[in-house]
């Protein structure tokens, strides 16, 4: 589960984590949108402005995304469209958070985000 600790609310409930080379090189690339019902999220050796930037090449449908800092509050966040060449954080992250869209109206930046798998 994905969680707001800012505000107390259930953000999503399904949460994966792209925990190897490979999972995170395909992020959502080729995913379908109707099995995308969940949080995914990155973990990135230090906190990075350029190293954070992912792009929508090969994804097919917008996504929200957040970007948190080491303490796992919200620095950044966007709606990617599909094909998208490049979004950078405005400031540095430490992770990154890809959800479905509207999923991230729940969060503003500031606010600590948590999870459980």
């Amino acid at each position: 589960m994905l969680f707001n600790s800012t505000t107390q609310k259930k953000i999503i409930g399904k949460v994966r984590v792209a925990a190897d080379f490979f999972g995170n090189l395909k992020g959502l690339m080729f995913e379908r949108q109707e099995n995308f019902d969940y949080a995914l999220i990155f973990g990135l050796p230090v906190e990075t402005r350029l190293g954070a930037s992912v792009h929508m090449m090969f994804v097919f449908f917008p996504i929200d995304i957040v970007f948190l800092d080491a303490q796992k509050k919200v620095v950044d966040k966007a709606t990617l469209r599909p094909w998208m060449l490049n979004y950078t954080p405005q400031t540095a992250a430490k992770y990154f958070v890809e959800m479905p869209l509207g999923t991230g109206a729940g969060t503003k930046i500031g606010d600590r985000v948590e999870w459980v798998i």
